[in-house]
């Protein structure tokens, strides 16, 4: 049996979504650490050991890869507390601060989303994978046709400009390309499949089909630090 969730796991986060006030978490933070914690690290050190055979780069202690249930509220006008889902991330060892792909998993009553990629990257970033698309785009336009990944993942969105950034060719052949914005792919999956023994082995499928996105996105990310990149942010080809 691989570890999953339970039903009273579950029941825990729709009651949440109804009660989300510290109050009642702290009335049942017993369950929160036994059902959904404790089983959340548990999916994660599972994941970790399938990662250490194709994607070794990207392993993360479990309490480290899993996200606090806590909101940040200061900026938002839901004040409400706690989400109502578990995450975890597995960014590229030694990208962690500087923005590089990664691995992301988030689980919840209405769903499961399985993730990879660059979902927001920052200005120094973006202007670093569209540079390396100028000489790239065919591998690119090769790992987004793969079989496998359109079997597993969605289409990748990728929140396009109307036209091309500013300062890259509007007639390069991977203009198309240089407009995308979020270079992250996902793969929706219901709720009911993380209540089940093979919940990690469904994980670990998608992973390993979008592991090589991750890695050509990170070949840019690792190329310089963000100041650097700021810094030719003005050069860049006509």
């Amino acid at each position: 049996m691989g570890p999953h969730f339970s039903e009273q796991a579950f029941d825990f986060l729709e009651e949440l979504e109804h009660r989300n006030n510290r109050e009642w978490f702290e009335e049942h933070k017993g369950v929160y650490e036994a059902e959904l914690k404790a089983r959340m690290l548990e999916v994660i050190e599972a994941i970790n050991l399938q990662l250490a055979g194709f994607a070794p780069d990207y392993l993360r202690p479990a309490p480290k890869a899993m996200l606090r249930i806590y909101r940040d509220v200061r900026f938002s006008n839901d004040k409400t507390p706690y989400k109502t889902h578990l995450a975890a991330n597995w960014p590229r060892q030694g990208l962690e601060k500087a923005g590089g792909a990664g691995f992301f998993l988030q689980v919840g009553v209405h769903g499961v989303m399985v993730a990879a990629g660059a979902y927001s990257p920052g200005s120094p970033q973006l202007h670093a994978i569209r540079e390396y698309l100028l000489d790239h785009h065919d591998q690119m336009r090769s790992l987004l046709a793969d079989a496998s990944l359109a079997r597993l993942a969605e289409p990748l969105a990728g929140r396009p400009l109307i036209r091309g950034p500013k300062g890259f060719p509007a007639e390069h052949p991977a203009a198309d390309l240089l407009r995308v914005r979020s270079w992250a792919l996902f793969a929706q999956l219901p709720g009911e499949s993380a209540l089940t023994d093979g919940f990690v082995d469904t994980v670990v499928e998608r992973f390993r089909v979008l592991a090589p996105l991750v890695d050509f996105l990170n070949i840019p990310l690792a190329s310089a630090t963000p100041l650097e990149l700021e810094a030719a942010a003005g050069r860049r080809r006509g």
